[in-house]
Formats: structure tokens, sequence, C-alpha cells
């Protein structure tokens, strides 16, 4: 049987149970490390904090901004926060895979037969992205009980599978941004110029001139990662086509990351680089 029909093979239920064991490894060898979990977790949470503090001021000087006032504009910073999370935590490693490249180390992820994807992303677990994750949470919370947002099932439902439409955005970008590695060497630029581009997340795409509307809807969705899929609650009245249609384009745009992210790694295999 061969490489590529064993990893066919292989089940949610198998991928599931290798992932729990790589974690509790890999949490294992970072609580080891006590002070630097705590430090860095609280670093995450003053960083997150500097942003709240920067819409208090903002606001204190405009009421509104385009027809957002505060609390509807810390409902996308927490609910930009939350959708951000899964990035930090489960797709960190996507950081060290230029450095696997060039090294030659990333050939050993080629000769396991399991996903190649999986094998290296899951190899760390970032735990610091809980500090974001925590303070993401209290301000959506915070400013959904201003904004009287009736806490209802069906909203708490639409809640989640709209962050869920929201991660994998950000993903996606991350994935597609950390596989140009595998073509372009000293790639790190790419990874930072993508990923600093998060930070427009927290503002309404309505905000910005038509040319950047352009370019974070459709070129790079940086306004799905928040505004659009925050609307689902944000506006229930008036939702835009796109906010309906954001679950199809991110599970289109999360398989088109991972198919370039396999695609590079194709390349490695046949060339070395």
């Amino acid at each position: 049987m061969g490489r590529t029909e064993k990893r066919r093979r292989r089940g949610l239920k198998f991928y599931l149970s290798i992932y729990r064991k790589i974690l509790v490894q890999d949490l294992k060898s970072k609580m080891s490390y006590r002070a630097d979990f705590v430090i860095s977790t609280f670093g995450m949470i003053m960083v997150n904090l500097s942003g709240f503090i920067t819409f208090m001021i903002l606001f204190k000087n405009f009421p509104t901004i385009n027809g957002w006032d505060y609390y509807h504009m810390l409902f996308l910073y927490g609910f930009s926060l939350v959708a951000l999370t899964p990035v930090q935590c489960f797709f960190d490693n996507n950081w060290s895979l230029r450095y696997a490249v060039e090294s030659g180390d990333f050939i050993k992820y080629c000769f396991r037969p399991i996903n190649v994807f999986f094998y290296f992303i899951s190899e760390v677990f970032d735990v610091k992205g809980l500090g974001q994750l925590a303070f993401g949470i209290g301000t959506l919370v915070f400013a959904w009980s201003h904004i009287g947002i009736p806490v209802t099932f069906m909203a708490i439902v639409k809640l989640i599978v709209f962050l869920f439409t929201a991660s994998l955005f950000m993903i996606a970008i991350m994935n597609a941004a950390a596989a140009t590695c595998f073509w372009i060497r000293g790639s790190g630029y790419v990874m930072v110029i993508m990923f600093r581009f998060k930070d427009f997340a927290k503002y309404p795409t309505n905000i910005f001139s038509g040319i950047f509307r352009i370019l974070f809807t459709f070129i790079i969705p940086i306004a799905f990662v928040a505004y659009y899929p925050s609307l689902i609650l944000l506006e229930p009245d008036n939702i835009p086509v796109l906010t309906y249609l954001s679950p199809l384009i991110g599970l289109l745009f999360f398989f088109l990351s991972y198919k370039f992210w396999l695609l590079g790694v194709k390349r490695y295999d046949f060339t070395g680089s």
C-alpha cells in the first residue's frame, strides 16, 4: 500500500487521537517554563488592551465614525480577536515553515504516512492565544450587553457559525503566505505583511475609501475576518449578500490555501528546495 493511499484511509478519529497526543506533549513542554507562559499570556492581553484603550480615546473626541458608535466598534473588535484566536493557537507553526524549508528539516514531514499539512501544523499550540481569546470574549460580551442584542439560542448559533467562518479567512491568508517559502527565499516579509493586515479587521470596511474596500474584500479578504460576519448580529434587518455568502467563501478560501500549501510540498519533494 502506497503512502498516498494510506493517508487517504486515515479518518477523523485517527487524526483527533494523534492531535490529542501531540497537544499534550507540547503543553507539557511549555508548562515546564511557567514563567514564560504567564509573561507571554500577560503580554498578549496587554497588547489587546491597548486596542481597547485606543477606542476609548478615539470615541471621546468622535461620537461616531461613519455611523459606528463606541459599542458597535468594540463589538467588532472583540469579534475580530475571537476570530483570530484559532490562527494564533492552532496555526502558529506556519511562522516556522520557511526555516524548516530553508534548512532542509522539512523533509522529515514527507516520510510519515499521515497528512503533511496536519503533521506540521499540529506540532505547535500557541497557548498565549488563550489570553487573546479571553480578552476577546470579555470585550464581545461587554459590547453585546450595551448594544442590547437579544440573547437567544439562534443568536448564539449565528455567533458561533460566523466566528468560525471569520477564522477561516485569516487561516487561509496565513497558510497561503507561509507557503510562498516553497518558491521564494527569505519569504518572511510576506508573512509579516499579511499578518499586519489583521489590524484592519477591527474596523468596519465602509470607513475606507473605494479602492481599499475592494482590496480588503476581494483581494486580501480582511473584511471577512470580522466586518461581514458580524453584521449577521449587528444589522439583522439589513444583512448584505456577502455576509450570507461568507461561510461558503471562507471554506473555499481555506481549501484553496490548503491546496496551495500542499502544492508547495510537492515542489519541495521534487526539487529539494
